[in-house]
């Protein structure tokens, strides 16, 4: 499938790989800090964190010969990722958090929470569905083109 969110839904479409880039983001980094933090079961953890690996989001590196023990670490598309986690949080704490806010993003010299919201790069204006639209990109197949004509379609009649 050419759509970007089925793509990347493939690689990180559940619960625990979200939690283990939440807190890989946040700096943990060992299987024990993982296993702790999210009380996951360790095969289901072994798993998650190959997966990852193998996908490109967090990289896996030596920090003890004896015994041999590994850390994982971000990659730049691990990284990049943080805006995903960032958008998920702002939405959760907006809609989900019955009982009020029980984490949020702070700037770290004031201490005030941020308010996240999704800007274009180029013009620097906040992405509104009034503003953006959804088009095919110069490597469309047939599948997004039907879409895109389809819902451009349903959306003038």
């Amino acid at each position: 499938m050419q759509c970007p969110i089925a793509r990347t839904l493939e690689r990180v479409g559940d619960v625990w790989t979200f939690l283990i880039l939440r807190d890989a983001s946040q700096g943990l980094g060992r299987f024990d800090q993982f296993e702790k933090s999210l009380g996951v079961a360790p095969n289901i953890l072994t798993k998650r964190l190959a997966a990852l690996v193998e996908n490109g989001l967090l990289e896996k590196r030596a920090y003890s010969e004896r015994p041999p023990r590994y850390e994982y670490v971000l990659t730049d598309r691990g990284r990049d990722f943080g805006g995903v986690l960032t958008a998920m949080l702002a939405f959760g704490n907006r809609h989900f958090a019955v009982e009020g806010i029980a984490g949020q993003l702070v700037d770290r010299e004031t201490g005030q929470p941020a308010e996240p919201i999704l800007v274009d790069r180029i013009s620097g204006r906040p992405i509104t569905a009034e503003r953006f639209t959804y088009a095919a990109g110069p490597a469309a197949g047939p599948e997004v083109l039907d879409r895109v004509a389809f819902m451009a379609g349903r959306n003038a009649g």
